[in-house]
């Protein structure tokens, strides 16, 4: 079984802090983290699984990194792939677009034939509107680190566990 790539900006310290305690959880000898910010298609084929960090920017905007990293991707078929997604945000200041990041992630991957995992309820928190939100889910894991600090952990490692199943990893 191949491992978890993990891509996300290593200039992020928040998104940093969080890919720790997944690590953690998922145990290092199953992930692999990769700096988006370099990344290359070579770096991007040899996953079978990828969890991608995708907080969302101003007002629900991808990071520029993704942008960047993404046309590398963008002829690769992403069939039979699976990917979760995680992204900060911030429902009190931006409740209109709430983790909107990892809305435009999930449609990106869902729209060249990749497999979307782990998601999460929209409980538990107060916001307009996501592109994120499908029914009473998020399509990944939502963190508001700003607002709701004290469930990220608990958040973080509840997520881990789905996903577990849905990578294969015992």
């Amino acid at each position: 079984m191949k491992k978890i790539g993990i891509f996300y900006s290593f200039r992020s310290v928040k998104t940093h802090q969080q890919v720790k305690k997944m690590i953690k959880h998922f145990g290092a000898e199953n992930c692999e983290e990769v700096d988006v910010d370099v990344a290359t298609l070579d770096d991007f084929n040899k996953f079978n699984y990828y969890i991608f960090a995708v907080p969302t920017w101003f007002d629900g905007e991808l990071p520029n990194y993704w942008d960047e990293f993404l046309p590398s991707i963008e002829d690769v078929s992403l069939k039979g792939k699976k990917f979760a997604l995680f992204g900060g945000g911030d429902q009190k200041n931006y409740p209109e677009n709430f983790v909107d990041g990892i809305g435009i992630m999930a449609e990106y991957i869902e729209e060249r034939e990749g497999k979307v995992v782990g998601f999460t309820s929209v409980e538990g928190y107060i916001f307009e509107y996501s592109r994120a939100q499908r029914g009473d889910k998020f399509a990944g894991l939502a963190l508001d680190i700003e607002n709701q600090t004290a469930l990220t952990n608990e958040r973080i490692e509840k997520w881990v566990e789905s996903l577990k199943k849905d990578f294969e990893i015992k």
